[in-house]
């Protein structure tokens, strides 16, 4: 089959799944008005790999048939710098700003299909299901959302150990015709535009947690399943009045298994603690590179922003903005160079199967660092600019049209163009779709305190004390 044109993919969605969004539930996502604009920039992602098919596509292994580069298995370097080229070319369509777009599950599931005889080790058929789940999935064009954490009820205590041991996603039963499922996880971001939901390992399980140790996939409008939405941001405004809003809201949501049944072939981990605490570990890593490459495309645009703002109220001159705003940019070049070496690890990865140490430096730490640091640079060089945004009828109106333009121009811009980018700047870090960002990258990986720690009980660690205990020897 091969890559799907946008017009494919919007008729996809159509499907009766279960999204509930703001009290009512949402019979065609294509049609629910704030979804439309985040609905048409999916489409565009669609059509932009029929645009530029010999840079986002590589020849299907089964037919020929051309399919998404972001499916692709990297065994040398040029194939891990094509992987990587062709993501920040879709990053860069959408500014950076979408963390969940069909190439990071892509990613992901590429991944995983690697360690297929890991995760059939015991159990055959479950690599086997994998193999052959990621070829569909991949031959079809298919996009899919993940969710992987359980409900924040308890932190302090294990799934089994909550008051409701189906608060958390769990094995119920298993039959002739597949598994059955009860409970709930988020965050499922993309959901109500996703054809499948992958749920996937992320935190460790423990002996005695079998029942919660589960990684399946199965389609949107599967019976028993239903995606409850956190409040849309886009609430119909012009593209003047939310450039961001009105285009990149990508949603978030709990996914609610109601005895879901889940056919054998879609298992992939069933009870396994063991393989579902270390199956990601064991990856190339692909997923980790193309989080980066979103990351780096998004502190440019950030940059970008910062060097525009400045620019347009005459402060670009000022020696300490300037060093602020020169960091930004050296931090995104910092991590093109990364990135760079990121594509080589996987390529390593994808071969021996080694960690993905610098790789996960940089999307764990480095990446959350630099995209709160671009942030408070925009803010602090903004200044009251970001609050006096008056809206596109504000312009219109023929009795203060004139005092706008007269009063809100900048140095060398017009008081239209001026309030739009400050508009920019606003939806980008202070309306709910930016606060909303922030809080995302910053806990992209999980409790960015936890990632950090993780780096220092990791043998790395032991490697660099290992130096000083060497010169101390050298007496």
């Amino acid at each position: 089959m091969g890559i799907r044109t946008g017009s494919e993919y919007v008729e996809s969605l159509r499907d009766g799944r279960s999204i509930f969004v703001n009290g009512e539930r949402v019979k065609d996502v294509t049609r629910y008005d704030p979804f439309r604009g985040i609905v048409a920039t999916m489409a565009s992602l669609y059509d932009l790999q029929h645009e530029r098919i010999g840079e986002l596509t590589f020849p299907s292994p089964r037919d020929g048939a051309p399919v998404s580069a972001s499916f692709l298995m990297a065994d040398s370097i040029e194939a891990a710098e094509r992987r990587a080229r062709a993501e920040e070319i879709r990053a860069d369509h959408t500014f950076g700003l979408m963390g969940r777009m069909p190439d990071f599950c892509n990613a992901l599931l590429t991944d995983a299909a690697t360690a297929h005889a890991f995760v059939g080790r015991r159990e055959a058929r479950y690599g086997e299901n994998l193999v052959r789940y990621y070829e569909e999935v991949r031959d079809r064009d298919w996009c899919l959302t993940h969710t992987l954490v359980d409900p924040q009820i308890d932190r302090s205590k294990g799934p089994a150990e909550q008051d409701d041991p189906f608060a958390a996603l769990r094995l119920v039963r298993e039959t002739d015709a597949g598994i059955v499922v009860r409970g709930a996880k988020m965050l499922s971001t993309l959901a109500p535009f996703a054809n499948e939901i992958w749920v996937g390992p992320f935190y460790p399980r423990r002996p005695g947690e079998e029942p919660y140790a589960l990684c399946f996939a199965i389609r949107m409008d599967t019976p028993g399943l239903k995606f409850i939405c956190r409040e849309t941001y886009d609430t119909g405004r012009s593209r003047f009045d939310r450039p961001l809003s009105s285009r990149f809201d990508e949603e978030d949501a709990l996914a609610v298994f109601d005895d879901v049944l889940v056919p054998w072939e879609r298992v992939f981990i069933n009870g396994d603690v063991e393989i579902f605490n270390s199956l990601m570990a064991r990856t190339p890593g692909y997923a980790m590179l193309q989080g980066a490459i979103r990351g780096m495309v998004k502190l440019r645009f950030l940059a970008g922003l910062a060097c525009h703002l400045a620019e347009a109220i005459g402060r670009a001159d000022t020696p300490h903005l300037q060093a602020q705003i020169g960091e930004t940019i050296a931090n995104a070049e910092a991590l093109s160079g990364l990135i760079r070496a990121g594509a080589h690890e996987v390529t390593w990865g994808a071969t021996r199967g080694t960690p993905h140490r610098s790789l996960a430096a940089t999307l764990w730490v480095l990446i959350p660092q630099m995209q709160m640091r671009a942030a408070e640079v925009i803010r602090q060089l903004s200044g009251s600019g970001l609050i006096m945004t008056p809206t596109e009828k504000d312009f219109a109106h023929p009795e203060i049209g004139a005092y706008l333009e007269k009063y809100l121009r900048g140095k060398n811009l017009g008081a239209r163009d001026r309030v739009r980018l400050f508009k920019l700047a606003w939806d980008m870090i202070g309306e709910p779709f930016g606060s909303r960002q922030l809080q995302y990258e910053w806990f992209y990986s999980g409790d960015p305190y936890f990632t950090r720690a993780r780096f220092y009980r990791s043998p790395i660690a032991r490697e660099f004390k290992s130096m000083v205990g060497r010169l101390l020897r050298d007496e």
